[in-house]
């Protein structure tokens, strides 16, 4: 007969299980999406990707449209959280715009997928999951220029801006043309022109 210690460890189990396939049907879904197109993607193939049946999906997101949104929302949401921790833990301006730069640049060399997902099929969310997308977009951009005017304090924030939304469209580009099979090599020595054309970027 089992003691009362078991049960949550049982349960802590099964979360854990679920937890695990919610995040590849999330994985699979960032693949399938960046290469088809959210519409051209069924919940049978994205299971199937996932590993599940396709009923299944629908014991971790009620319909296809809620995966989109959870990948879209829950990236977006990470980002934000992420540039208020680099900034957070940097002790000069210099340090927290370059450390913006850096974990941008991971983020775009690591969620390429996600990254084309977005740019294709933001518009396909439920309204109001777009508009939460798009907050969490504005606060992150703010987190920039925040960095970015404590760096250049001379600089109209209109200008810090457009810098910042040029360096975004720098880093972001390399989603549509990066390779899977890129070598680690290949991966670092990317990784260094875009944080030296970035620091460019936003101090021209």
């Amino acid at each position: 007969m089992g003691t009362a210690n078991d049960i949550p460890v049982r349960s802590t189990g099964r979360s854990q299980a679920k937890a695990s396939r919610r995040t590849a049907v999330l994985a699979a879904a960032a693949a399938l999406f960046a290469e088809r197109g959210y519409n051209g993607v069924s919940i049978e193939e994205l299971g199937a990707a996932a590993g599940v049946s396709g009923p299944a999906v629908y014991r971790h997101f009620p319909s296809k449209s809620a995966v989109l949104s959870a990948l879209l929302i829950g990236v977006s949401e990470d980002l934000l959280e992420g540039g208020r921790a680099v900034v957070g833990e940097s002790s000069t301006a210099e340090e927290a715009a370059s450390g913006l730069i850096e974990f941008h640049v991971d983020f775009a060399l690591g969620q390429a997928d996600v990254i084309r997902v977005q740019d294709r099929d933001l518009a396909s969310l439920a309204e109001e999951d777009e508009r939460r997308v798009r907050s969490l977009q504005r606060q992150y951009v703010e987190v920039w220029v925040d960095a970015a005017s404590a760096l250049h304090p001379d600089c109209d924030l209109p200008l810090l801006r457009r810098r910042i939304q040029a360096v975004f469209g720098l880093i972001n580009s390399t989603s549509h043309t990066v390779g899977r099979r890129m070598s680690a090599r290949e991966t670092a020595r990317l990784r260094s022109l875009l944080e030296r054309m970035a620091w460019a970027a936003l101090n021209a």
